[in-house]
């Protein structure tokens, strides 16, 4: 019988639990208490190589994860927001900033743990202003760190007890590359580098590992930290994987640099303080400030070698083709050239349109997947055009600003009715073949009927782009879809009167389905309403049916 009270390895496990959940607590909370301050500090990304580093380092103290925020500026990669070139900084700065969490806990603050945890719940329970409540959660966040570092602290001796274990530990102590490869997996598995340095100072303080390994241990923990960030790049696209991998070169190296004089290093920081969490804690920060300071001058050329390492493939070559920021002078070809990106969004979006009633015959999930990859793309392009844009938008007369503003909203349009397709009308579809619904033979004639004249309205819509006849006529099939629509809900609830077993069954998808590509045929004939009434200069009016 296990005594949960009293049993060490309970502890121990608790110990962890505390420590990450309080790190975790705590992030999240500065996260949200400091929200406009990271998004300032994501906007000076490209501003200078130094500054980047500053701003790696301040929102790594903000997030509490070094891989968190990595895996951040992976995701701003696979959305093309950001280039490799303008992390690079980052990356070093996010080394940095993970010192500071470990210098935090290298210090014995656990007796301040419950004071803290008592301020931070009173703050939450007492104050009704959130930004109070969130800082509360801030400490109640470090609070439980601190006690869970306490924890793993107090029962560390346990690992000494145990045959088994040391065994275990006596095995690594012959072989640091086996400590190395541990401390990765452990790193890996909790996704902390923290968490691991701590224990290694728990370990250490405890007699169980030596000095020496202990510092192995923080070489492991720079390696696993980079899991994180290699697991958000895993679907991403070329970018997504640059960042993620220059992440793991510059770690790597880092280490590959240092090992050889472990020893040295250790010698060297005994003289200032030789108690185990000062001297791991100080060893990991040395390591990572002296690698900044040594692959700083080589962050231009890294970032060239990372990308010839790492090229955009035939999958990444999708992008805007027609623009290229600040490069057009002239106002008139500038809103040209968007033009034709615009047209290039529509038929992304006239394609989705054609191929969504597909998505109901039969299961076929490279459809789905299809459907998804091109509202990513209308996505991208909508985003691309828009800052294009805005850009000219006061280069030119009020004609042309007008011009320039009806544009964004008609590709606004666009995006809306992609979005439409993918996360409205794709979900049913899912929701249909994961119930093994069928449609009535009738209510499925009607849905292709409904479907075949909003490909007419789309098509006729985005053709008739400055033609006032051409608009008038799209106009007229979008009428004539929204009368057929009102027809075809009749005839489903006639079916549901008359208690076909299909029709039953299929009644919210059905219906739903009628009603966004109703929606869909509005979004596409918007700006043919301002067109008319302006004979010919596209425009944007509130549909009417």
């Amino acid at each position: 019988m296990i005594d949960f009270q009293n049993s060490n390895f309970i502890i121990l496990i608790a110990g962890i639990a505390f420590f990450l959940y309080g790190s975790q607590l705590a992030s999240q909370s500065l996260e949200k208490l400091l929200a406009s301050r990271i998004t300032r500090l994501m906007n000076r990304l490209s501003k200078s190589r130094f500054l980047s580093i500053g701003v790696g380092v301040g929102l790594t103290t903000i997030l509490q994860s070094s891989g968190a925020v990595t895996s951040m500026l992976v995701g701003l990669g696979t959305a093309r927001v950001i280039q490799l070139p303008q992390v690079m900084g980052v990356i070093i700065g996010t080394a940095i900033g993970s010192t500071l969490t470990v210098q935090l806990i290298s210090f014995n603050l656990s007796v301040y743990s419950l004071p803290l945890f008592i301020l931070g719940f009173g703050s939450v329970f007492v104050s009704n202003k959130p930004s109070i409540r969130t800082l509360g959660m801030v400490l109640m966040g470090f609070a439980m760190l601190f006690l869970g570092l306490k924890m793993i602290s107090d029962s560390a001796h346990y690992f000494s007890q145990l045959e088994i274990l040391s065994e275990f530990f006596h095995v690594l102590k012959n072989n640091s590359f086996y400590s190395f490869l541990v401390a990765v997996i452990f790193c890996a598995i909790v996704h902390s580098s923290a968490v691991t340095i701590g224990l290694a100072m728990s370990l250490c303080a405890a007699g169980v590992i030596s000095h020496y390994d202990a510092v192995i241990w923080v070489y492991g923990a720079n390696i696993g930290t980079t899991s994180i960030a290699l697991s958000a790049a895993a679907g991403s696209n070329y970018i997504g994987k640059q960042i993620a991998w220059a992440h793991l070169f510059y770690k790597a190296l880092s280490v590959m640099i240092f090992y050889p004089f472990t020893q040295y290093l250790i010698n060297f920081l005994t003289q200032f303080d030789d108690t185990p969490a000062r001297l791991i804690a100080n060893a990991h920060f040395l390591l990572n400030i002296a690698s900044a300071i040594i692959f700083y001058p080589f962050i231009n050329k890294a970032s060239v070698l990372i990308e010839k390492l790492f090229p955009k493939s035939s999958t990444d070559e999708f992008g805007a083709e027609y623009l290229a920021l600040n490069n057009y002078q002239n106002s008139a070809l500038a809103i040209s050239y968007a033009q034709r990106e615009i047209m290039r969004t529509a038929d992304i979006v006239v394609s989705m349109i054609k191929d969504s009633v597909v998505l109901f015959e039969d299961e076929d999930p490279g459809l789905v997947q299809s459907i998804k990859d091109r509202d990513n793309q209308v996505d991208f392009l909508y985003r691309e055009t828009k800052m294009f844009l805005l850009d000219h938008a006061n280069k030119g007369s009020n004609v042309v600003h007008q011009n320039i503003m009806n544009m964004i909203m008609f590709i606004s349009d666009l995006e809306r009715a992609a979005d439409s397709i993918d996360i409205n009308i794709r979900t049913l579809a899912i929701k249909k073949h994961a119930l093994k619904l069928v449609f009535s033979e009738e209510g499925w004639h009607e849905i292709k009927a409904m479907h075949a004249q909003v490909v007419k309205v789309a098509s006729m819509g985005i053709n008739a782009y400055d033609n006032a006849q051409m608009c008038e006529l799209a106009i007229q099939l979008k009428r004539d879809l929204a009368k057929l629509e009102i027809s075809f809900r009749e005839n489903h609830i006639l079916r549901l009167n008359r208690g076909l077993r299909e029709s039953i069954n299929t009644s919210s998808i059905h219906l739903d389905l009628l009603s966004e590509y109703k929606r869909i045929a509005s979004l596409l004939c918007n700006h043919a309403y301002g067109t008319v009434k302006n004979g010919g200069i596209p425009g944007s009016s509130t549909s009417v049916t």
